[in-house]
């Protein structure tokens, strides 16, 4: 019944975000071209900065827009064209095309199904396409999908990962981050081992629960702290009527957004007082940089809950990968099947949802991977997302990997 009341809230709060859609710019705007009296033009300005606190604040379900036009490639613009390569119910294989003769390494950048959209990678995708061919898997809110498509669990992820790879052909590469790095080293695994034409020259795994019992973070003792059936009976939610996959059991976006926000309530809190002051005191370019992080924060993806048990179950909770326990359909997963795709794993010093050490297990597992092939990096001074996106990945990680990925080739 908690969906069914979340989006019952949702639709009865609706006429009050639209009149806050409409009243906020015409308040701020009158404002600032000096409509009314003094008093009258500070108490506009303070409404619609409160009625833009109030806008920014709904959580969404659809995917915000790439925004990703064009690249510099030596100092000169090169316009980006988005293609949909290929598309599944669950997902869209999406290209990033710039009109070269030599576009560069084809690389599938695999992004998490973690309760937002794969548009939280925009800064790696920008990084990426300026020197590579790039794709992404562009998965879909399960609560989009009508309940006819099927189930959607770790085996048919990694099947996507597959396809989306023999979509690429020979010679492509595979990189993932976060929680999907499980998945495409089940898919490399088994590509190898059925000498697939298509599996990757390169494989490079970001901040990925590898093996999670190494330095558990607190996201790996919550996992840990309950039995699966807890999660199953009060995460697990139903699709309500009239959305287009009325039916199907998920984990919804909303509920991991609200756990992500208990870890840290008084940052946001914060962040939006000071969104409220920068409003009132026209400081647009800081409040333009809240607003983007908070459109996409809250632009929230419900996981399909075959997904997300499975993922709670076999990789935080009985660590199957590293124990050679993982199973996807009835085949186990082999790392040591792996001889010919160049490994690369990069950490974060201040990782506190994949500590150090996490990702890195994938070399000891991958023990058929010629030691030349091999590449293990550590940023110092960044936490979970500065290792893709930010500053330093910018100037100090994407060296490595994109060094990595040209190598392979």
């Amino acid at each position: 019944m908690l969906y069914h009341a979340y989006q019952a809230q949702a639709n009865l709060s609706w006429p009050l975000r639209q009149f806050a859609r409409l009243a906020a710019p015409m308040l701020l705007e009158g404002s600032s071209a000096g409509w009314g009296l003094p008093r009258q033009r500070e108490l506009g300005t303070r409404l619609g900065a409160a009625c833009e606190v109030y806008k920014l604040a709904e959580v969404t379900h659809k995917r915000p827009d790439w925004g990703i036009s064009d690249v510099v490639i030596d100092g000169e613009p090169v316009p980006v064209r988005e293609e949909e390569t290929s598309t599944t119910p669950f997902a869209t294989l999406r290209r990033f095309h710039r009109p070269l003769a030599d576009p560069g390494p084809r690389v599938l950048l695999v992004a998490p199904m973690s309760g937002h959209f794969a548009t939280l990678l925009r800064d790696t995708v920008r990084t990426l396409v300026a020197d590579h061919d790039v794709y992404i898997t562009d998965w879909a809110s399960a609560r989009d999908v009508p309940l006819a498509a099927g189930c959607f669990g770790l085996a048919e992820y990694t099947q996507h990962l597959i396809d989306f790879l023999a979509v690429l052909g020979p010679g492509a590469h595979l990189m993932a981050i976060c929680q999907p790095c499980v998945a495409a080293l089940a898919a490399t695994a088994l590509m190898a081992e059925d000498d697939h034409p298509a599996q990757p020259a390169s494989l490079t795994l970001m901040a990925g629960p590898i093996d999670c019992r190494v330095s558990p973070t607190t996201v790996n003792e919550l996992a840990t702290s309950k039995p699966i059936e807890w999660f199953e009976s009060k995460l697990i939610q139903t699709v309500p009527w009239p959305l287009p996959g009325a039916g199907r059991r998920v984990y919804p976006g909303f509920v991991q957004l609200g756990a992500f926000m208990s870890m840290n309530p008084e940052r946001h809190l914060n962040a939006f007082r000071g969104y409220y002051d920068d409003l009132v005191n026209a400081e647009h370019d800081k409040a333009a940089l809240t607003r983007r992080f908070y459109e996409e924060y809250f632009a929230v993806a419900d996981l399909p809950a075959e997904f997300y048990l499975e993922t709670v179950r076999l990789v935080f909770q009985e660590f199957a990968l590293p124990r050679g326990e993982l199973f996807i359909g009835e085949r186990r997963v082999n790392p040591a099947a792996i001889r010919r795709t160049a490994l690369l794993t990069v950490e974060g010093e201040r990782d506190d949802i994949c500590s150090v050490g996490q990702t890195l297990a994938a070399q000891d597992l991958c023990t058929r991977v010629r030691p030349w092939l091999r590449t293990h990096y550590v940023q110092a001074g960044v936490g979970h997302y500065g290792v893709f996106s930010g500053r330093r990945w910018q100037r100090h990680i994407y060296p490595v990997v994109r060094d990595g990925i040209h190598h392979a080739v």
